[in-house]
C-alpha cells in the first residue's frame, strides 16, 4: 500500500510535485480536465509555476508525446505517476449519450489509452455518468467552521434538466441548441456502459492499463433526469460482469460507499480488495448517508480509517491511496494546509497498521 496525492490540472506545477513529495506522497494522480474553466480539453506545458496551462485547441486528445513529457516531470521531483482521472468531456459526450458521434469518440478514447500505455501511466479512472458530481454547497459546517462539502437532498432541486450541450456536469458545446436532455433509464445507462467496457477493455489489456471505474457521487436514483450507474455498493459486481478482465477495475472512493444507503463498507473494501480488483483508493471521511451528508476531516466521521487501511494491508493491496478531497483549514493556504493533515494522518496510521498487520 503506498501513499498518493491527488492534483487536478491547475495545480500540477513544480511547486504542487514538490510538495506532494515534501508530505511523503510517493505517487500522484493527475487530473487533465479543466473543471473550473468549465472547457478545456488539451493539454499543454506552461512554465514551472503555471505548469501544464490551458490552450484553446477545442476537443483535441490527450497524446503520446505530452504525457510522456507530463510522467518525466512528476518523475523529476521523485512521484511516481500512477494515474490520469477522468476523461474530458468533450472526449466522449456521445459515448455517455449514445449520440451521433460514439464510434468515432470510442476510437478516440482508444488512441488515448494506447497512448496512456505507451507514457508508462497503469491507470485511467472515469466516471461514467450523465450528471456526474452535482448538487454540492459549501458551507462552514466543518469542525471549527471549516468549510466542507455538503449534500442535502431538502435544499436543491434533483430533477432540473440537463440543458444540451452538457455532460458530466460540464459544456461542451455552448452553441447547442436550446432544449434539454431527454431522461434516461438505468436499462438504457448500463447498455452504454457495456458499449464502452466491451470497446475499451481489450485495448487497455494491450496497452496495459487498467480502467477504474468511480461510484457515483451522490449516490442516488436518479439525478436531473439521468438513472445513476454504481448507487449501491454491490453494483460494482454488475459492472465487473461486464467484462472480467484485470483491466475492468475500480477506483474505489470510501467516501462515496459510505454514503450510500445500503452496504457495509468494511465488508466491501474486504471483497474487493481479496479479489484484487482494486486499483487505487480515494480515502476521505464523511458524516450521514442520503439523503443528506458532508465531508469532514479524515480523523472523524463515520469511517474507520484504521480499519479500512488495516483490511487493503491484510488482504495485500499494493496499489495507492490518495485524499482526494479534504475540508479547507482557515488560513493563508486552506487547500494546501487541508491536504497536508489528511496526508499527516494518512501516513502515520498506514504505517501504524503496516507494523500491526505483519
Amino acid at each position: 500500500m503506498k501513499l498518493g496525492f491527488s492534483l487536478y490540472r491547475q495545480s500540477l506545477n513544480r511547486d504542487n510535485f514538490r510538495f506532494a513529495r515534501q508530505l511523503g506522497a510517493t505517487h500522484v494522480v493527475v487530473h487533465l480536465v479543466d473543471y473550473f474553466g468549465g472547457r478545456n480539453p488539451s493539454l499543454s506545458r506552461g512554465d514551472d509555476r503555471r505548469g501544464w496551462g490551458v490552450t484553446q485547441n477545442e476537443g483535441k486528445l490527450w497524446e503520446l508525446e505530452e504525457l510522456t513529457a507530463l510522467r518525466r516531470e512528476v518523475e523529476s521531483h521523485g512521484l511516481v505517476l500512477e494515474a490520469i482521472e477522468n476523461f474530458d468531456p468533450s472526449h466522449w459526450y456521445d459515448v455517455l449519450l449514445d449520440g451521433p458521434k460514439r464510434a468515432e469518440q470510442l476510437d478516440g478514447l482508444k488512441a488515448v489509452i494506447r497512448d496512456i500505455g505507451k507514457a508508462g501511466i497503469p491507470i485511467v479512472g472515469y466516471n461514467f455518468s450523465i450528471a456526474g458530481v452535482w448538487g454540492w454547497t459549501k458551507e462552514p459546517v466543518g469542525r471549527g467552521k471549516a468549510e466542507s462539502l455538503v449534500f442535502d437532498s431538502e435544499n436543491v432541486d434533483l430533477s432540473q434538466p440537463i440543458p444540451r450541450g452538457m455532460a458530466w456536469n460540464m459544456t461542451y458545446d455552448p452553441d447547442a441548441p436550446e432544449g434539454e436532455i431527454p431522461p434516461v433509464s438505468e436499462t438504457e445507462l448500463w447498455e452504454r456502459l457495456t458499449v464502452f467496457l466491451e470497446e475499451l477493455v481489450p485495448v487497455a489489456e494491450e496497452s496495459g492499463v487498467r480502467l477504474a471505474a468511480h461510484p457515483d457521487d451522490p449516490p442516488v436514483e436518479t439525478l436531473r433526469g439521468m438513472a445513476r450507474l454504481v448507487n449501491q455498493p454491490d453494483k460494482y459486481d454488475r459492472l465487473l460482469d461486464v467484462v472480467r478482465s484485470p483491466s475492468n477495475a475500480l477506483e474505489y472512493c470510501m467516501g462515496s460507499i459510505q454514503e450510500m444507503s445500503t452496504g457495509d463498507l468494511y465488508e466491501n473494501i474486504d471483497r474487493y480488495s481479496k479479489s484484487g480488483d482494486i486499483a487505487y483508493v480515494h480515502a476521505r471521511n464523511v458524516t450521514g448517508k442520503v439523503p443528506r451528508y458532508q465531508e469532514v476531516f479524515i480523523d472523524e466521521g463515520d469511517i474507520n480509517m484504521f480499519r479500512a487501511l488495516s483490511i487493503l494491508e491484510r488482504n495485500g493491496f499494493d496499489g495507492v491511496v490518495v485524499p482526494d478531497h479534504t475540508p479547507e483549514v482557515s488560513c493563508g493556504a486552506p487547500w494546501h494546509a487541508g491536504m497536508a493533515y489528511a496526508m499527516g494522518y494518512l501516513k502515520a496510521t498506514m504505517e501504524r497498521v503496516k507494523r500491526e498487520v505483519r
